[in-house]
Protein backbone atom coordinates (compact mmCIF):
# COMPACT_ATOMS: atom_id res chain seq x y z
CA UNK A 1 0.00 0.00 0.00
CA UNK A 2 2.22 2.21 0.62
CA UNK A 3 4.46 2.27 -2.77
CA UNK A 4 0.99 2.79 -4.31
CA UNK A 5 0.56 5.88 -2.47
CA UNK A 6 4.46 6.89 -3.37
CA UNK A 7 3.60 6.15 -7.21
CA UNK A 8 0.66 8.48 -6.35
CA UNK A 9 2.43 10.80 -5.18
CA UNK A 10 5.13 10.54 -7.52
CA UNK A 11 2.74 10.59 -10.88
CA UNK A 12 1.16 13.69 -9.14
CA UNK A 13 4.44 15.08 -9.44
CA UNK A 14 5.51 14.44 -12.68
CA UNK A 15 2.02 15.86 -14.06
CA UNK A 16 2.06 18.81 -11.88
CA UNK A 17 6.15 19.56 -13.46
CA UNK A 18 5.45 18.57 -16.98
CA UNK A 19 2.14 21.22 -16.68
CA UNK A 20 4.21 23.80 -15.56
CA UNK A 21 6.80 23.53 -18.44
CA UNK A 22 3.71 23.60 -20.64
CA UNK A 23 2.18 26.57 -18.88
CA UNK A 24 5.92 28.91 -19.80
CA UNK A 25 4.45 29.61 -22.66
CA UNK A 26 1.71 31.17 -21.06
CA UNK A 27 4.54 32.94 -18.79
CA UNK A 28 6.22 34.26 -22.33
CA UNK A 29 2.77 35.10 -24.04
CA UNK A 30 2.69 37.41 -21.07
CA UNK A 31 6.11 38.82 -20.91
CA UNK A 32 6.37 39.39 -24.95
CA UNK A 33 3.26 41.49 -25.22
CA UNK A 34 4.01 43.47 -22.21
CA UNK A 35 8.00 43.88 -22.52
CA UNK A 36 7.06 46.67 -24.85
CA UNK A 37 5.96 48.57 -22.40
CA UNK A 38 8.91 49.75 -20.34
CA UNK A 39 10.66 50.52 -24.25
CA UNK A 40 7.58 52.08 -26.30
CA UNK A 41 8.39 55.73 -25.49
CA UNK A 42 12.16 55.26 -25.90
CA UNK A 43 11.47 53.99 -29.23
CA UNK A 44 8.96 56.45 -30.08
CA UNK A 45 11.68 58.99 -29.77
CA UNK A 46 14.36 57.10 -31.40
CA UNK A 47 12.50 56.47 -34.63
CA UNK A 48 10.55 59.70 -34.36
CA UNK A 49 7.37 58.11 -34.53
CA UNK A 50 3.90 59.46 -34.87
CA UNK A 51 1.08 58.29 -32.79
CA UNK A 52 -0.22 55.69 -35.28
CA UNK A 53 3.50 54.42 -35.87
CA UNK A 54 3.91 53.76 -32.62
CA UNK A 55 0.71 52.35 -32.03
CA UNK A 56 1.48 50.01 -34.79
CA UNK A 57 4.62 49.12 -33.27
CA UNK A 58 3.43 48.18 -30.18
CA UNK A 59 0.46 46.36 -31.31
CA UNK A 60 1.74 44.87 -34.70
CA UNK A 61 2.87 41.13 -32.33
CA UNK A 62 -0.78 40.64 -31.99
CA UNK A 63 -1.12 40.22 -35.53
CA UNK A 64 1.48 37.57 -35.40
CA UNK A 65 -0.20 35.83 -32.74
CA UNK A 66 -3.49 36.15 -34.64
CA UNK A 67 -1.76 34.03 -37.32
CA UNK A 68 -0.33 31.49 -34.95
CA UNK A 69 -3.32 30.52 -32.97
CA UNK A 70 -4.97 29.78 -35.71
CA UNK A 71 -2.62 27.50 -37.36
CA UNK A 72 -1.50 26.24 -34.22
CA UNK A 73 -3.93 23.37 -33.62
CA UNK A 74 -3.13 21.89 -37.28
CA UNK A 75 0.64 22.20 -36.95
CA UNK A 76 0.64 20.13 -33.59
CA UNK A 77 -1.55 17.75 -34.92
CA UNK A 78 1.19 16.83 -37.66
CA UNK A 79 3.89 17.48 -36.21
CA UNK A 80 3.23 16.56 -32.28
CA UNK A 81 2.77 19.28 -29.32
CA UNK A 82 6.27 19.10 -27.78
CA UNK A 83 7.29 20.48 -31.42
CA UNK A 84 5.30 23.53 -31.71
CA UNK A 85 6.40 24.17 -28.14
CA UNK A 86 9.71 24.08 -28.95
CA UNK A 87 9.53 26.17 -32.30
CA UNK A 88 7.41 28.48 -29.95
CA UNK A 89 10.49 29.40 -27.68
CA UNK A 90 12.80 29.44 -31.04
CA UNK A 91 10.42 32.38 -32.50
CA UNK A 92 10.51 33.90 -28.54
CA UNK A 93 14.15 34.17 -28.57
CA UNK A 94 14.19 35.17 -32.17
CA UNK A 95 12.22 38.18 -31.91
CA UNK A 96 13.81 38.95 -28.86
CA UNK A 97 17.40 39.20 -29.98
CA UNK A 98 16.03 40.84 -33.59
CA UNK A 99 13.91 43.44 -31.53
CA UNK A 100 17.00 44.51 -29.73
CA UNK A 101 19.40 44.60 -32.72
CA UNK A 102 16.31 47.14 -34.28
CA UNK A 103 18.01 50.01 -36.14
CA UNK A 104 14.62 50.88 -37.60
CA UNK A 105 11.04 50.75 -37.19
CA UNK A 106 10.43 48.40 -40.04
CA UNK A 107 12.72 45.29 -38.60
CA UNK A 108 11.68 46.21 -35.59
CA UNK A 109 7.99 45.36 -36.17
CA UNK A 110 9.12 42.32 -38.69
CA UNK A 111 10.65 41.05 -35.36
CA UNK A 112 7.73 42.02 -33.05
CA UNK A 113 5.41 39.71 -35.56
CA UNK A 114 7.90 36.87 -35.42
CA UNK A 115 7.33 36.90 -31.32
CA UNK A 116 3.47 37.48 -32.33
CA UNK A 117 3.51 34.12 -33.90
CA UNK A 118 5.17 32.57 -31.16
CA UNK A 119 2.58 34.13 -28.36
CA UNK A 120 -0.26 32.68 -30.54
CA UNK A 121 1.33 29.07 -30.51
CA UNK A 122 1.50 29.29 -26.79
CA UNK A 123 -1.77 30.78 -26.29
CA UNK A 124 -2.99 27.50 -28.23
CA UNK A 125 -0.90 24.68 -27.22
CA UNK A 126 -0.05 25.16 -23.92
CA UNK A 127 -3.68 24.48 -22.68
CA UNK A 128 -4.08 21.67 -25.38
CA UNK A 129 -1.11 19.61 -23.76
CA UNK A 130 -2.34 20.15 -20.26
CA UNK A 131 -5.90 19.22 -21.03
CA UNK A 132 -4.44 16.04 -22.95
CA UNK A 133 -1.96 14.84 -19.99
CA UNK A 134 -3.60 15.27 -16.69
CA UNK A 135 -5.64 13.13 -15.54
CA UNK A 136 -9.19 14.37 -14.97
CA UNK A 137 -9.32 14.58 -10.85
CA UNK A 138 -6.74 17.49 -11.44
CA UNK A 139 -7.53 18.68 -14.96
CA UNK A 140 -9.01 22.04 -13.96
CA UNK A 141 -6.39 23.12 -11.35
CA UNK A 142 -3.41 22.54 -13.94
CA UNK A 143 -5.30 24.22 -16.61
CA UNK A 144 -5.34 27.26 -14.13
CA UNK A 145 -1.94 27.13 -14.64
CA UNK A 146 -1.88 28.88 -18.00
CA UNK A 147 -4.18 31.86 -16.98
CA UNK A 148 -1.82 32.49 -13.86
CA UNK A 149 1.62 32.09 -16.00
CA UNK A 150 0.11 34.87 -18.29
CA UNK A 151 -0.29 37.09 -15.15
CA UNK A 152 3.22 36.40 -13.74
CA UNK A 153 4.67 36.93 -16.84
CA UNK A 154 3.49 40.23 -17.40
CA UNK A 155 4.86 41.30 -14.07
CA UNK A 156 8.18 40.04 -14.65
CA UNK A 157 8.39 41.38 -18.10
CA UNK A 158 7.56 45.46 -15.94
CA UNK A 159 9.59 44.18 -12.69
CA UNK A 160 12.58 43.76 -15.34
CA UNK A 161 11.69 46.80 -17.20
CA UNK A 162 11.79 49.03 -14.21
CA UNK A 163 14.64 47.87 -13.27
CA UNK A 164 16.98 47.98 -16.18
CA UNK A 165 15.81 51.81 -16.90
CA UNK A 166 16.17 52.96 -13.10
CA UNK A 167 19.55 51.23 -13.35
CA UNK A 168 20.39 53.44 -16.60
CA UNK A 169 18.68 56.63 -15.46
CA UNK A 170 15.95 56.29 -18.24
CA UNK A 171 14.41 53.70 -20.96
CA UNK A 172 16.39 55.72 -23.54
CA UNK A 173 19.66 55.95 -21.93
CA UNK A 174 22.83 53.96 -22.44
CA UNK A 175 23.73 51.21 -20.48
CA UNK A 176 25.47 47.91 -20.28
CA UNK A 177 28.06 47.59 -23.12
CA UNK A 178 26.45 50.93 -24.45
CA UNK A 179 23.10 49.77 -25.29
CA UNK A 180 20.38 52.02 -24.72
CA UNK A 181 18.40 50.41 -21.77
CA UNK A 182 15.20 49.81 -24.45
CA UNK A 183 17.60 47.48 -26.52
CA UNK A 184 18.41 45.24 -22.96
CA UNK A 185 14.24 45.15 -21.95
CA UNK A 186 13.67 42.43 -25.37
CA UNK A 187 16.77 40.94 -24.81
CA UNK A 188 15.90 40.04 -21.40
CA UNK A 189 12.87 37.47 -23.00
CA UNK A 190 15.87 35.34 -24.29
CA UNK A 191 16.42 33.54 -21.03
CA UNK A 192 13.10 32.13 -20.61
CA UNK A 193 12.75 31.35 -24.44
CA UNK A 194 15.61 29.29 -24.50
CA UNK A 195 14.70 27.45 -21.24
CA UNK A 196 10.97 26.45 -22.24
CA UNK A 197 12.51 25.17 -25.70
CA UNK A 198 14.96 22.64 -23.56
CA UNK A 199 12.43 22.02 -20.99
CA UNK A 200 10.05 21.03 -23.89
CA UNK A 201 12.18 18.58 -24.91
CA UNK A 202 12.35 16.95 -21.89
CA UNK A 203 8.17 15.92 -21.80
CA UNK A 204 6.51 13.56 -23.01
CA UNK A 205 4.35 13.90 -26.08
CA UNK A 206 0.59 13.75 -25.35
CA UNK A 207 -0.51 10.21 -25.50
CA UNK A 208 -3.61 11.78 -27.66
CA UNK A 209 -1.10 12.93 -30.49
CA UNK A 210 0.47 9.41 -30.07
CA UNK A 211 -2.41 7.47 -30.57
CA UNK A 212 -3.31 9.35 -33.73
CA UNK A 213 0.33 8.41 -35.58
CA UNK A 214 -0.45 4.60 -34.38
CA UNK A 215 2.10 4.73 -31.41
CA UNK A 216 -0.26 2.98 -29.01
CA UNK A 217 2.39 1.34 -26.81
CA UNK A 218 4.42 4.58 -26.61
CA UNK A 219 1.03 6.36 -25.57
CA UNK A 220 0.09 3.25 -23.36
CA UNK A 221 3.77 4.09 -21.63
CA UNK A 222 2.76 7.83 -20.70
CA UNK A 223 -0.23 7.27 -19.78
CA UNK A 224 0.77 4.49 -17.33
CA UNK A 225 2.53 7.32 -15.97
CA UNK A 226 0.02 10.41 -15.68
CA UNK A 227 -2.33 7.73 -14.51
CA UNK A 228 -1.03 6.74 -11.39
CA UNK A 229 -1.78 3.02 -12.65
CA UNK A 230 0.70 0.16 -12.82
CA UNK A 231 -2.40 -1.64 -14.48
CA UNK A 232 -2.40 -2.80 -18.04
CA UNK A 233 -5.88 -3.36 -18.25
CA UNK A 234 -6.49 0.52 -16.81
CA UNK A 235 -4.08 1.91 -19.10
CA UNK A 236 -5.80 0.42 -22.22
CA UNK A 237 -8.94 1.35 -21.12
CA UNK A 238 -8.21 4.72 -21.46
CA UNK A 239 -6.36 3.96 -24.78
CA UNK A 240 -9.55 2.72 -26.52
CA UNK A 241 -11.41 5.90 -24.92
CA UNK A 242 -9.48 7.91 -26.47
CA UNK A 243 -9.74 5.97 -29.52
CA UNK A 244 -12.87 6.30 -29.37
CA UNK A 245 -13.14 9.80 -29.02
CA UNK A 246 -11.17 10.70 -31.94
CA UNK A 247 -13.19 8.25 -34.05
CA UNK A 248 -16.24 10.85 -33.43
CA UNK A 249 -14.32 13.77 -34.54
CA UNK A 250 -13.07 15.45 -37.75
CA UNK A 251 -10.97 18.10 -38.53
CA UNK A 252 -12.37 21.15 -37.83
CA UNK A 253 -14.11 23.28 -40.67
CA UNK A 254 -15.88 26.77 -40.55
CA UNK A 255 -18.45 25.30 -42.61
CA UNK A 256 -19.53 23.97 -39.43
CA UNK A 257 -20.19 27.29 -37.76
CA UNK A 258 -22.94 28.46 -40.36
CA UNK A 259 -25.92 29.26 -38.64
CA UNK A 260 -29.48 31.69 -39.67
CA UNK A 261 -28.04 35.03 -37.93
CA UNK A 262 -25.43 36.34 -39.89
CA UNK A 263 -24.17 33.55 -41.18
CA UNK A 264 -23.05 32.23 -38.29
CA UNK A 265 -24.38 29.78 -35.34
CA UNK A 266 -25.83 32.10 -32.74
CA UNK A 267 -23.56 30.42 -30.01
CA UNK A 268 -20.92 31.20 -32.68
CA UNK A 269 -21.11 35.40 -32.04
CA UNK A 270 -21.80 34.68 -28.72
CA UNK A 271 -17.91 33.43 -28.35
CA UNK A 272 -16.47 36.19 -30.64
CA UNK A 273 -18.61 38.92 -28.40
CA UNK A 274 -16.80 37.63 -25.40
CA UNK A 275 -13.33 38.22 -26.95
CA UNK A 276 -14.33 41.12 -28.21
CA UNK A 277 -15.65 42.47 -25.04
CA UNK A 278 -13.16 41.01 -23.23
CA UNK A 279 -10.16 43.58 -25.36
CA UNK A 280 -12.69 45.77 -25.98
CA UNK A 281 -12.69 47.43 -22.29
CA UNK A 282 -8.93 48.62 -22.70
CA UNK A 283 -7.00 46.10 -20.44
CA UNK A 284 -4.40 45.69 -22.14
CA UNK A 285 -3.95 49.58 -22.39
CA UNK A 286 -3.10 49.76 -18.85
CA UNK A 287 -0.11 46.95 -19.54
CA UNK A 288 0.86 48.05 -22.94
CA UNK A 289 0.78 51.73 -22.21
CA UNK A 290 0.79 52.10 -18.65
CA UNK A 291 4.38 53.70 -18.02
CA UNK A 292 3.48 56.45 -20.46
CA UNK A 293 0.01 56.71 -18.64
CA UNK A 294 1.69 57.19 -15.80
CA UNK A 295 3.92 59.61 -16.83
CA UNK A 296 1.48 61.46 -18.31
CA UNK A 297 -0.44 61.68 -14.65
CA UNK A 298 2.55 63.25 -13.15
CA UNK A 299 4.70 60.56 -12.28
CA UNK A 300 8.58 60.77 -12.77
CA UNK A 301 9.97 58.05 -14.65
CA UNK A 302 11.05 55.93 -12.12
CA UNK A 303 8.18 56.30 -9.81
CA UNK A 304 5.85 55.47 -13.54
CA UNK A 305 7.62 52.19 -14.01
CA UNK A 306 7.16 50.99 -10.13
CA UNK A 307 3.34 51.81 -10.54
CA UNK A 308 2.99 49.55 -13.61
CA UNK A 309 4.90 46.58 -11.43
CA UNK A 310 2.15 47.45 -8.52
CA UNK A 311 -0.14 47.20 -10.96
CA UNK A 312 0.92 43.94 -12.75
CA UNK A 313 1.26 42.49 -8.95
CA UNK A 314 -2.46 42.89 -8.57
CA UNK A 315 -3.26 41.08 -11.74
CA UNK A 316 -1.42 38.14 -10.66
CA UNK A 317 -2.94 38.05 -6.95
CA UNK A 318 -6.34 38.70 -8.03
CA UNK A 319 -6.28 35.63 -10.76
CA UNK A 320 -6.46 33.26 -7.14
CA UNK A 321 -9.60 35.12 -6.85
CA UNK A 322 -10.92 33.57 -10.20
CA UNK A 323 -9.37 30.16 -9.36
CA UNK A 324 -11.02 29.90 -6.40
CA UNK A 325 -14.74 31.23 -7.06
CA UNK A 326 -15.33 30.49 -10.80
CA UNK A 327 -16.87 26.55 -9.62
CA UNK A 328 -18.93 28.26 -6.93
CA UNK A 329 -19.72 31.60 -7.74
CA UNK A 330 -20.13 30.92 -11.39
CA UNK A 331 -19.61 31.97 -14.92
CA UNK A 332 -22.11 34.31 -15.38
CA UNK A 333 -22.47 36.26 -12.37
CA UNK A 334 -18.78 36.75 -12.30
CA UNK A 335 -18.60 38.29 -15.95
CA UNK A 336 -21.50 40.75 -14.65
CA UNK A 337 -20.02 41.53 -11.61
CA UNK A 338 -16.64 42.40 -13.08
CA UNK A 339 -18.43 44.56 -16.09
CA UNK A 340 -19.84 46.80 -13.60
CA UNK A 341 -16.57 47.05 -11.77
CA UNK A 342 -14.75 47.91 -15.15
CA UNK A 343 -17.37 50.24 -15.98
CA UNK A 344 -17.18 52.54 -12.18
CA UNK A 345 -13.85 52.53 -12.69
CA UNK A 346 -12.93 53.49 -15.82
CA UNK A 347 -15.71 56.10 -15.93
CA UNK A 348 -14.22 57.70 -12.61
CA UNK A 349 -10.92 57.73 -14.94
CA UNK A 350 -12.50 59.17 -17.30
CA UNK A 351 -13.41 61.97 -15.29
CA UNK A 352 -10.20 62.33 -13.30
CA UNK A 353 -8.16 62.79 -16.54
CA UNK A 354 -10.81 65.58 -17.44
CA UNK A 355 -9.71 67.70 -14.72
CA UNK A 356 -5.85 67.63 -16.31
CA UNK A 357 -4.32 70.81 -17.66
CA UNK A 358 -1.95 71.06 -20.25
CA UNK A 359 -1.98 69.59 -23.78
CA UNK A 360 -3.22 66.95 -24.34
CA UNK A 361 0.32 64.86 -25.33
CA UNK A 362 1.40 66.36 -21.78
CA UNK A 363 -1.59 66.31 -19.50
CA UNK A 364 -1.04 67.30 -15.85
CA UNK A 365 -3.57 66.11 -13.19
CA UNK A 366 -4.02 68.10 -9.85
CA UNK A 367 -4.62 66.77 -6.59
CA UNK A 368 -6.49 64.91 -5.96
CA UNK A 369 -7.31 63.34 -9.38
CA UNK A 370 -3.67 61.77 -9.71
CA UNK A 371 -4.00 59.45 -6.66
CA UNK A 372 -7.91 59.36 -7.70
CA UNK A 373 -6.76 58.05 -11.21
CA UNK A 374 -4.52 55.20 -10.01
CA UNK A 375 -6.79 53.83 -7.59
CA UNK A 376 -9.44 53.90 -10.59
CA UNK A 377 -6.89 52.09 -12.48
CA UNK A 378 -6.14 49.22 -9.97
CA UNK A 379 -9.93 48.64 -9.22
CA UNK A 380 -10.31 47.97 -13.21
CA UNK A 381 -7.31 45.63 -12.76
CA UNK A 382 -8.57 43.60 -9.87
CA UNK A 383 -12.18 43.93 -11.96
CA UNK A 384 -10.66 42.19 -15.40
CA UNK A 385 -8.13 39.97 -13.35
CA UNK A 386 -10.71 38.21 -11.08
CA UNK A 387 -13.57 38.00 -13.47
CA UNK A 388 -13.47 38.95 -17.75
CA UNK A 389 -9.40 37.35 -17.78
CA UNK A 390 -9.71 33.91 -17.09
CA UNK A 391 -13.12 33.44 -17.29
CA UNK A 392 -14.09 34.23 -20.41
CA UNK A 393 -10.82 31.68 -21.48
CA UNK A 394 -12.72 28.96 -19.44
CA UNK A 395 -16.63 29.72 -20.93
CA UNK A 396 -14.88 29.36 -24.79
CA UNK A 397 -13.69 25.83 -23.64
CA UNK A 398 -16.69 25.06 -22.22
CA UNK A 399 -19.60 26.63 -24.61
CA UNK A 400 -19.15 24.82 -27.81
CA UNK A 401 -21.28 22.17 -28.73
CA UNK A 402 -18.49 19.09 -29.58
CA UNK A 403 -19.08 19.59 -32.97
CA UNK A 404 -17.94 22.84 -33.46
CA UNK A 405 -15.75 22.96 -30.31
CA UNK A 406 -12.29 23.47 -32.28
CA UNK A 407 -13.51 25.90 -35.24
CA UNK A 408 -15.83 27.99 -32.41
CA UNK A 409 -12.40 28.39 -30.42
CA UNK A 410 -9.92 29.08 -33.30
CA UNK A 411 -12.95 31.94 -34.23
CA UNK A 412 -13.08 33.26 -31.40
CA UNK A 413 -9.42 32.88 -31.00
CA UNK A 414 -8.80 34.74 -33.92
CA UNK A 415 -11.52 37.28 -33.13
CA UNK A 416 -9.80 38.06 -29.58
CA UNK A 417 -6.43 39.01 -30.82
CA UNK A 418 -7.58 41.07 -33.45
CA UNK A 419 -9.74 43.30 -31.36
CA UNK A 420 -6.75 43.67 -28.64
CA UNK A 421 -4.80 44.67 -32.25
CA UNK A 422 -7.52 47.16 -32.89
CA UNK A 423 -7.61 48.34 -29.36
CA UNK A 424 -3.91 48.81 -28.76
CA UNK A 425 -3.23 50.36 -32.24
CA UNK A 426 -5.64 52.84 -31.72
CA UNK A 427 -5.39 54.22 -28.51
CA UNK A 428 -2.33 56.60 -28.97
CA UNK A 429 -4.79 58.17 -31.20
CA UNK A 430 -7.95 58.23 -28.66
CA UNK A 431 -5.21 59.32 -26.20
CA UNK A 432 -4.46 62.10 -28.62
CA UNK A 433 -7.87 63.57 -28.44
CA UNK A 434 -7.91 63.28 -24.90
CA UNK A 435 -7.42 61.09 -22.00
CA UNK A 436 -10.75 61.46 -20.68
CA UNK A 437 -12.07 60.07 -24.13
CA UNK A 438 -10.34 56.68 -24.34
CA UNK A 439 -11.31 55.92 -20.91
CA UNK A 440 -15.13 57.32 -21.35
CA UNK A 441 -15.16 54.90 -24.88
CA UNK A 442 -14.21 51.83 -22.67
CA UNK A 443 -16.50 53.18 -19.77
CA UNK A 444 -19.65 52.89 -22.40
CA UNK A 445 -18.37 49.11 -23.96
CA UNK A 446 -17.59 48.15 -20.28
CA UNK A 447 -21.41 48.65 -19.82
CA UNK A 448 -22.73 47.39 -23.05
CA UNK A 449 -20.60 44.28 -21.91
CA UNK A 450 -22.82 43.98 -18.50
CA UNK A 451 -25.64 44.42 -21.32
CA UNK A 452 -24.70 41.57 -23.15
CA UNK A 453 -23.76 38.85 -20.98
CA UNK A 454 -27.41 39.68 -18.91
CA UNK A 455 -28.74 38.59 -22.42
CA UNK A 456 -27.13 36.39 -24.27
CA UNK A 457 -24.38 34.30 -22.08
CA UNK A 458 -25.64 30.94 -20.73
CA UNK A 459 -24.20 29.90 -17.03
CA UNK A 460 -21.89 26.63 -17.78
CA UNK A 461 -21.33 26.02 -14.15
CA UNK A 462 -21.59 22.21 -13.26
CA UNK A 463 -23.16 21.49 -16.88
CA UNK A 464 -21.42 18.32 -18.62
CA UNK A 465 -19.20 19.47 -22.06
CA UNK A 466 -21.76 17.16 -23.91
CA UNK A 467 -24.61 19.12 -23.02
CA UNK A 468 -23.58 22.26 -23.85
CA UNK A 469 -25.61 24.06 -27.08
CA UNK A 470 -27.04 27.22 -27.80
CA UNK A 471 -27.60 29.86 -25.22
CA UNK A 472 -31.31 30.29 -24.49
CA UNK A 473 -32.83 33.15 -26.22
CA UNK A 474 -32.49 36.58 -25.27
Amino acid sequence: MSSDVDNDQHTTTKVVLISIVAAIGGFLFGFDTSVVNGAVEAITDKFALGDTLSGFAVSCALLGAAVGAWFAGRIADRFGRKSVMVVGGILFAVSAVGSAFAFAVWDLIIWRVVGGVGVGLASVIAPTYIAEVAPAHIRGRLASLQQLAITVGIFTALLSDAFIANTAGGAAETTWLGWEAWRWMFVVGVVPSVIWALLALQVPESPRYLIAKGETQRAGEVLREVLGTRSLEAVQRKVTEIKNSMRREHEPRLSDLRGPRLGLQPIVWVGILLSVFQQAVGINVIFYYSTTLWQAVGFQESDAFTTSVITSVTNVVVTFIAIATVDRIGRKPLLTIGSLGMFISLAVMAIAFSQATGSAENPSLPDPWGPIGVVAANVFVISFGATWGPVVWVLLGEMFPGKIRAAGLAVAAAAQWIANFAISTTFPVLAGLGLQFAYGLYAVLAFLSFVFVRKAVQETKGKELEDMGEPAPA
